[in-house]
């Protein structure tokens, strides 16, 4: 099978490119996360467990939001849902300020949790509604493609984080001891004072985009009948969780975001441990072509998506994928740091192929469906957390068991798991055939 419908229709192709600058966006401030945690951990002196708690305050408050936020798009729509979103994501990040300013690592946590409230509704909207701007046969391209430009800002940001957070002289722990409190003291002023300004710059982006949006004029695709009558949120999630192929598929979201975050979050990491003395501006190195290979595949599996059924397509990457993390656990030195750049490569047409398969034939269903999806990113912060606890008592490189577990289930979904099968008698919804 290949599609050979449009990638989208004349009249939706400058909402569409609205949306599509909105993923190359807030891709600024999850990615930043990457650099976060290994720049807070040397300020806190935390273990790997510790600052894998950026990840877990980031990712547990998409999940937090996301099924207020399907409520919230129902009643205002998908153009003022997203400028809530971009609001609330600046507020978070305003909250660096304060943080930065008393250096309490908790506040950071907040900060990054009103942040990923925000993007949890900017996603439950955006993604849904990109595979609405034009024929359903192309939505997994359509997303893909839109999904590109968030690889694209996820490339740009560790060069930002390299320039501006890492960009105080690093000490080692050794050199810490020989220095006084007061020394000390100003060291770690110094260092957490880089983090204030690129996020009071994304703040600033943010507010703006906001007025881009909200002047805009955005239509309001896919909007359920009014002549339906609605629903209590108990009663349509028990409707929608007979569709299996979303069932599954927020499994399958869960474990692709879980073993993604995690295996970004600790290349730095991994680089240290594999080559002892390496310093963290250099081992963001292997996390910038980690994000570039990311950026390469979204591009390109949008484009072979053309030729190649979305669903065969994953499951190639997510052997792919198994592969490579089998190099990392059972390998050694540089051989395992190339590997991790490459799963890079492989992780990056999941996330919204994962999305478009799992919220097909939902009907007036796809925003709750879209909000169960969002919530399944609390992989994100469960997986890092797991790591960081294994590698506190084993290695780090022992800590990689964990995608790989994670990988297997996405290959089950890519081969078997994503196939619909026959729902009758729910309301507002379209029936779904076994392919």
């Amino acid at each position: 099978m290949t599609t050979s419908a449009p990638i989208s229709e004349r009249r939706f192709v400058t909402p569409l490119i609205l949306v599509t600058i909105l993923f190359f966006l807030w891709a600024l401030a999850v990615n930043l996360n990457d650099v976060l945690i290994p720049h807070l951990k040397k300020v806190f002196d935390l273990n790997d467990f510790q600052s894998a708690l950026i990840q877990v305050a980031f990712f547990g408050g998409y999940c937090l939001s996301a099924l207020p936020a399907g409520r919230l798009l129902e009643k205002i729509g998908y153009k003022n849902g997203i400028v809530v979103g971009l609001v609330t994501c600046a507020v978070g990040a305003l909250l660096f300020i304060p943080a930065a300013s008393i250096q309490v690592y908790g506040l950071f946590l907040f900060a990054l949790f009103v942040m990923a409230c925000g993007q949890g509704v900017l996603e439950v909207a955006a993604n849904p509604y990109v595979t609405l701007l034009g024929p359903a046969d192309s939505s997994e391209r359509r997303l893909n493609l839109a999904q590109s430009f968030n690889a694209v800002g996820a490339v740009v940001t560790p060069f930002i984080g390299s320039a501006f957070i890492l960009s105080v002289l690093e000490y080692s722990r050794e050199q810490l001891t020989t220095m006084t409190p007061a020394e000390i003291a100003a060291y770690r002023t110094a260092v957490v004072s880089t983090v204030r300004m690129p996020y009071v710059v994304i703040a600033g982006i943010f507010f703006a985009y906001a007025v881009v949006i909200f002047l805009s004029k955005l239509p309001e695709v896919g909007a359920s009948d009014g002549a339906v009558k609605q629903e209590s949120t108990r009663e349509e999630l028990r409707d929608i969780l007979r569709y299996s192929q979303l069932v599954k598929g927020v499994i399958a979201q869960f474990f692709y975001v879980g073993a993604q975050i995690g295996v970004a979050s600790f290349v730095i990491r991994l680089a240290q441990h594999s080559i002892p003395g390496m310093l963290q501006k250099d081992a963001s190195y292997y996390l910038k072509l980690h994000l570039i290979g990311f950026m390469l595949g979204r591009f390109s599996g949008s484009y072979i998506m053309k030729r190649v059924p979305a669903a065969r397509l994953l499951s190639l990457f997510a052997f792919s994928t198994l592969i490579c993390l089998l190099v990392v656990l059972l390998g050694s030195g540089v051989a395992s740091l190339w590997a991790v750049v490459v799963i890079g490569f492989f992780h990056s047409i999941m996330f919204p192929t994962i999305f478009a398969l799992s919220i097909k034939h939902l009907g007036r269903y796809t925003k709750l469906g879209s909000s169960l999806l969002v919530a399944s990113i609390l992989g994100g912060a469960v997986c890092p957390a797991i790591m960081g606890f294994i590698s506190d008592h084993s290695s780090i490189r022992v800590a990689f068991i964990v995608p790989l577990i994670c990988q297997a289930y996405v290959l089950y979904f890519a081969v078997r798991g994503y196939r619909p099968v026959p729902v009758e008698g729910t309301p507002g919804a379209e029936l779904s055939t076994v392919k």
